[in-house]
């Protein structure tokens, strides 16, 4: 049986190392930390140096501290609620799509609520009911931001499963008495992994950029270090107007790197799941090898020149393919 590999392409392979880091940096960066974020017995307003790599703050916190602990709490809440909205998504989703009928209807319109409802304010809402101590948790803030993430990806999951109900090895287990829980589950659910994939991906993202949303404008408890609350702080004590960049700056370039890693492999499932941009993933030393110009006309089918012999054309575009 041939094994299925996500395309080994550079995109891939960043996004997956920056991922891979800051997971790490997740783990272990309350450990390597210099100092306690919430010492503030060093000098106010220091420049970066080799005491204090990102110098310190207006109250004499370490700001490389607050950076390494703020990844653990903002990556946590995102895997949180990226996974519990996934999880809806997909109950919701496979069965509207497999059901149909009045099922569809109810579970269509509960979609479509949340989807008209902005996001943004649906979670301060939500976040204002929270007792006090419940907003340092981050279980509890990644439930939160999970109930307002998951309709997106429950409308492409109904319509993706509306398209595979009534393939052949649908009806085959329907025929033979298969139950309707285990058709979706066992049937549907595993053609529809890429997919999930994706959506999680992008739901991970959204959960960071909410999280840190919350924090920054000061709706989560400034106890828990994140890198929201980093920037909260930072904006309090007026850092943009006095030019203390590496205060507000570091935060924002770890939440941009979290994006564009998450963004990479996304790139690198769109490839796995279609097969035109797999083709299109190639590259131009397997096209040369195979005989295949890189720039093909549009509206003209590209072909193999004579001159190479075919066990080379099969096997570089084997090989092309793999990656």
């Amino acid at each position: 049986m041939k094994r299925l590999r996500l395309p080994r392409s550079p995109k891939v392979l960043v996004g997956v190392g920056i991922e891979l880091f800051f997971l790490v940096l997740t783990v272990i960066g309350p450990w390597i930390a210099p100092y306690n974020p919430s010492y503030n017995g060093f000098a106010q307003n220091l420049a970066p140096s080799a005491k204090h790599w990102l110098g310190t703050t207006a109250l004499g916190e370490d700001i490389f501290s607050q950076l390494l602990n703020g990844a653990r709490a903002t990556i946590l809440v995102a895997v949180v609620a990226g996974l519990v909205a996934t999880l809806i998504a997909m109950i919701v989703g496979i069965s509207a799509g497999y059901l149909g009928g009045k099922a569809d209807d109810g579970l269509s319109m509960l979609s479509n609520v949340f989807l008209a409802i902005p996001g943004l304010p649906l979670l301060i809402v939500l976040d204002s009911y929270l007792p006090q101590a419940d907003r340092s948790n981050s279980l509890i803030l990644g439930l939160v931001i999970a109930l307002t993430g998951w309709a997106w990806g429950a409308r492409v999951l109904r319509a993706q499963t509306m398209s595979l109900r009534n393939r052949d090895f649908v009806e085959a287990s329907r025929i033979i008495g298969e139950s309707r829980w285990r058709i979706m589950t066992v049937e549907i659910a595993p053609n529809l992994l890429p997919i999930l994939a994706s959506s999680l991906l992008f739901t991970i993202l959204y959960s960071i950029g909410a999280y840190v949303t919350l924090a920054y404008i000061g709706l989560t408890s400034t106890s828990v270090w994140n890198w929201g609350t980093m920037m909260f702080w930072a904006q309090a004590n007026n850092a943009p107007l006095v030019n203390q960049w590496y205060w507000f700056v570091p935060p924002g370039v770890c939440i941009a790197l979290v994006g564009a890693g998450l963004a990479l492999i996304n790139f690198g499932i769109d490839e796995f799941i279609n097969p035109r941009l797999r083709e299109a993933g190639l590259t131009s030393k397997v096209l040369r090898r195979a005989g295949l110009s890189r720039r093909v006309r549009l509206g003209v089918t590209p072909v193999l020149r004579e001159t190479s012999s075919p066990r080379r054309i099969h096997r570089s575009l084997q090989a092309g393919v793999q990656r």
